[in-house]
């Protein structure tokens, strides 16, 4: 973060605080890393209340805080008192941001933002120096971190953004201010939280609404509502870039991935790809359509491609050993979404997988979350499509996923587990042979499955 004055933050959060003349050039909400030149923002958690931290942090030498109460015990010009530090925190991000000097570019999408994410970077990263967002940090928290983290001396900033209700992503792309502003896909996620599936694709659209001027749109012409995605951008005025079935992609298999023939802004492109899959070559076009609209040398770009894998709880495939040295299989580890689609997806790319001599192909799924009083019925619909795939084993996790499983036919094998305990010890000790392909996927705070895949891991070759 760049060197900031306490008076200048205290106008920034709008607040009437009279505070000490003090710089900070960093922004903390942990009070454990709170140091001398640390700006520290009491945040309220559901387990945590920064607040109960104030008076340590100024004590220990950390020159000012934002809070929404003053602590009488503490040094009352050393804290800056606002009506809600969240807001607070967002809007001394998007300063930062203000003052950053590349080009920025936003993302949002049902499934797969940080794998798009990831890889754009990687592409942006061999013209350029890039930033950004680690991980997945995209929500309310998330997106102020990255901006007060923002790297001034980088070309370009990519910030990933998130939501689960209306407005959410509204308010982040104003602190975010994107040049691009880019939206992967539009699936019925969080529907709980929405009158219907329109609205899904309406608060996705908002992400328009913080375009800078002359900015420019990236849109999945395939996806959901991709009519009403470029209505929305065309009213910001922002000009409007297609990905997709728009780039005319040949796709074939190679390997364990796949070549791809398509044209980019005009240009006619071949590239290989580590992985096969609609969603990963659509991940590609749009990773290549940014590059493009940057001016950037595409053709570069698409030679780079190859070289690209699929990250950590995002479908990465690794090498287990199977205990006793009886052989190994290979885990698909895709635990960190259960969205309804991105399951679909996951299940057809483990049915046309091809495994070494008498290896078989198993399914793992978690239950799915936030979908509402659609659950029932969600979960019936990825059983029949689980049924029709090449899939020999399958297992569910959580009580919803009965509904799954009750829509198998005899010839596919299956058991279910009530929660996660003791199921790394079945896969691994009474499951699992030589040569099988294992998936595990499901909603990664519901399921929990990815603690299965943390503990198979560590037995990775």
């Amino acid at each position: 973060m760049q060197n900031i004055n306490a008076k200048k933050i205290a106008q920034i959060v709008y607040s009437s605080s009279n505070v000490v003349d003090a710089d900070v050039n960093e922004v903390v909400t942990d009070s454990r890393k709170a140091g001398k030149n640390s700006l520290f923002i009491a945040l309220k958690g559901q387990n945590f209340d920064g607040h109960d931290f104030v008076q340590e942090v100024l004590e220990k030498g950390c020159p000012l805080t934002v809070v929404e109460k003053l602590n009488p015990n503490a040094s009352a010009v050393r804290q800056i008192v606002v009506a809600d530090s969240v807001e607070a925190y967002g809007k001394i991000g998007a300063y930062n941001r203000s003052l950053f000097q590349g080009k920025v570019i936003g993302l949002t999408g049902s499934a797969g933002k940080t794998t798009t994410k990831e890889e754009i970077k990687f592409l942006l990263s061999k013209f350029a120096d890039v930033y950004a967002t680690q991980g997945n940090h995209n929500n309310h928290i998330g997106v102020p971190e990255t901006l007060c983290n923002l790297s001034m001396s980088a070309q370009y900033a990519v910030i990933e953004m998130g939501m689960s209700a209306p407005h959410e992503i509204e308010k982040l792309t104003s602190y975010v201010q994107p040049d691009i502003a880019i939206v992967t896909n539009v699936y019925p996620m969080h529907l709980e939280f929405f009158e219907n599936f329109k609205g899904i694709a309406e608060a996705k659209a908002e992400i328009f609404s913080g375009l800078k001027k002359n900015g420019t749109a990236i849109i999945n012409g395939d996806t959901n509502y991709a009519d009403l995605l470029v209505a929305r951008a065309d009213e910001q005025k922002a000009k409007v870039v297609l990905f997709g079935s728009v780039n005319m992609p040949e796709v074939s298999p190679e390997g364990e991935g796949c070549r791809v023939k398509a044209e980019i802004g005009g240009k006619k492109i071949d590239f290989l790809l580590s992985e096969n899959g609609e969603h990963h070559v659509a991940n590609a076009l749009c990773a290549l359509t940014v590059v493009d609209v940057l001016g950037l040398d595409v053709q570069k770009a698409a030679a780079l491609l190859k070289d690209f894998s699929a990250l950590p709880g995002r479908g990465q495939k690794v090498k287990i050993s199977l205990p006793d040295k009886k052989g190994a299989f290979t885990l698909i580890d895709d635990s960190y979404s259960g969205q309804p689609e991105a399951m679909k997806i996951a299940v057809q790319q483990l049915g046309k997988m091809k495994p070494l001599s008498q290896g078989r192909k198993i399914a793992v799924l978690g239950k799915m979350a936030e979908i509402g009083s659609s659950s029932a019925l969600k979960h019936q619909e990825l059983g029949a499509y689980v049924n029709q795939a090449d899939v020999d084993v399958v297992i569910g996790v959580c009580p919803e996923m009965k509904d799954m499983l009750s829509q198998l036919s005899s010839d596919k094998k299956q058991f279910y587990f009530e929660n996660n305990d003791g199921l790394d010890e079945f896969l691994l000790n009474n499951l699992l042979q030589n040569n099988d392909i294992l998936l595990i996927k499901g909603a990664r705070y519901s399921s929990k499955l990815y603690q299965v895949a943390e503990k198979l891991l560590k037995y990775k070759i």
